[in-house]
């Protein structure tokens, strides 16, 4: 008879497993995934795809120009003037961190290094931390925040 009682607590048990959050590790390897197809993008200066990684109502906050783009076309149009052809990003792979933010999605942190294309793959333009913000929304991950800071140049 006690076993009757339990079923109903048991059964929300299961429900209760089933709605957690993705592993860590599985979260990782989807953001760090979605990280290099957003910068291949980036790097390969394909803009529509580029955009399709964020929201419309993006904000992107640079150290060095506070809040510099409100909507993914600015973004857009920012990396087409600034980025395309001059420099291109590498994610430095040790420094990738990823952690889960429930009910909503991920935060991504990390630092890249950003280079000259068609110079000396060793001689780096500079070096940045950014904080990525993901939002998992109808099946689709999208940044909606991005932190750029600690801009500097490396050592020679």
């Amino acid at each position: 008879m006690r076993i009757f009682l339990l079923l109903p607590l048991l059964s929300l048990i299961a429900v209760r497993a089933e709605a957690q959050p993705p592993a860590k590790d599985e979260l990782f390897r989807t953001i760090a995934s979605l990280d290099a197809e957003v910068f291949d993008a980036f790097n390969r200066c394909d803009l529509e795809k580029l955009g399709s990684f964020f929201t419309e109502e993006l904000e992107f906050y640079h150290d060095n120009g506070g809040l510099t783009d409100r909507t993914r076309e600015s973004l857009v149009e920012s990396v087409k003037k600034n980025i395309c052809g001059k420099v291109y990003r590498v994610l430095v792979p040790e420094t990738l961190e990823v952690y889960p933010m429930n009910g909503y999605g991920a935060i991504e942190t990390g630092v890249h290094r950003f280079y000259h294309p068609g110079r000396d793959s060793t001689e780096s333009v500079g070096e940045a931390k950014f904080v990525h913000l993901w939002q998992h929304k109808d099946g689709k991950w999208q940044i909606t925040r991005v932190l750029s800071f600690d801009h500097h140049a490396l050592p020679k």
